[in-house]
């Protein structure tokens, strides 16, 4: 489900003080239901999990055509990446998330910290910098979930051009495909979970 801006905003994400110049684009309401301590299952799944994240020839078919532009025209050559046309979100970290847990990369994301209801890693190339978060949040019945927000800072005119252009294929292409694969994983690792819990 896809959430105001405010419903991430209005959280005391520690992200807010990292990256002010960062517009906040997608905020959504994740398939995750869990405890209150569920968060660092789904980092792992983000970054072990064997899917593209992409279930639909649609979403596919745009990634493909994605990947094949960025090859022709130089958007994701060497040398446009995290810390390559300015400092990562990283040097901007206070001391206490510098020293704490980091998180794992993952694809072409690099993480930025980890703590206990919080994540962030980000990713740049030459049409936007952005930042995948996913935040822990109780759902108000006693149970909790992850909300993921998309914060991105487009590169120049082009890169505005390019979000705005892109905008209704992530919609009706990718999102409602991420979303889908997302809640297949974590329901398929539901058992390891719970058996995790009672071996603790």
């Amino acid at each position: 489900m896809r959430l105001p801006v405010t419903a991430h905003t209005s959280r005391p994400w520690r992200i807010h003080e990292i990256a002010p110049d960062f517009r906040v684009e997608d905020v959504w309401a994740l398939p995750t239901p869990g405890g209150p301590d569920d968060l660092a299952h789904l980092v792992k799944q983000f970054s072990t999990g064997d899917g593209d994240y992409v279930d639909s020839r649609v979403g596919r078919a745009l990634f493909a055509v994605r990947w094949k532009l960025g090859a022709l025209l130089g958007w994701d050559e060497s040398g446009t990446g995290v810390g390559d046309q300015e400092p990562g979100l990283r040097d901007r970290l206070p001391a206490d998330l510098r020293e704490g847990p980091r998180g794992p990369d993952f694809r072409k994301f690099t993480s930025v910290y980890r703590t206990h209801d919080e994540w962030a890693a980000e990713m740049s190339n030459r049409t936007v910098r952005g930042v995948l978060h996913l935040g822990w949040v109780p759902d108000g019945t006693g149970g909790h979930h992850a909300q993921m927000a998309v914060l991105v800072k487009p590169n120049g005119l082009f890169g505005a051009v390019y979000m705005a252009g892109i905008k209704l294929f992530r919609y009706v292409g990718v999102y409602p495909a991420l979303l889908r694969q997302i809640g297949r994983e974590w329901e398929a690792t539901a058992a390891e979970r719970r058996a995790g819990k009672s071996a603790a």
